[in-house]
């Protein structure tokens, strides 16, 4: 898939449990785990607004494109 997601780097340099951000986003850890693993089909606007809100962070950071 071309679309990279960085949710795992943007929650290192947080430093950021699944948990916490799971807690604070409102989300279920098995969806936040399945977006993090990049087997993620799609993404709410709701749901990444609240993910970049909580890490302080811009859609650009956690979404990257690579032409393969």
């Amino acid at each position: 898939m071309p679309i990279t997601v960085n949710l795992d780097v943007m929650m290192a340099r947080r430093k950021m449990s699944l948990n916490e951000l799971s807690e604070k986003v409102d989300l279920t850890l098995a969806n936040l785990s399945i977006l993090k693993t990049g087997k993620a089909k799609a993404i709410r606007f709701s749901t990444l607004e609240a993910i970049c809100k909580v890490l302080d962070c811009q859609p650009g950071d956690l979404l990257e494109y690579s032409n393969e």
